[in-house]
């Protein structure tokens, strides 16, 4: 089975990887299945909520969360 891979793109959106479930807050699934990956929106601007129009690149959306250096 091929593993799970949740990546947040610089100033865009979380891009989701691998075999997995997406539920609403009922418990109902969106339908995923067919894609090797989906993105979720972060700047709240999609017109495809809570799935990625691409919006952020018009709408001075910015983020970088890093992961931390080991110090």
């Amino acid at each position: 089975m091929s593993d799970v891979t949740v990546q947040l793109r610089e100033n865009g959106p979380i891009l989701i990887s691998g075999p997995v479930t997406f539920k609403d807050s009922q418990g109902n699934s969106f339908d995923v299945s067919g894609k090797a990956a989906f993105a979720l929106c972060r700047c709240t601007q999609s017109k495809n909520k809570p799935f990625c129009d691409g919006s952020h690149k018009g709408c001075g959306y910015l983020a970088n969360e890093l992961v931390p250096a080991n110090t």
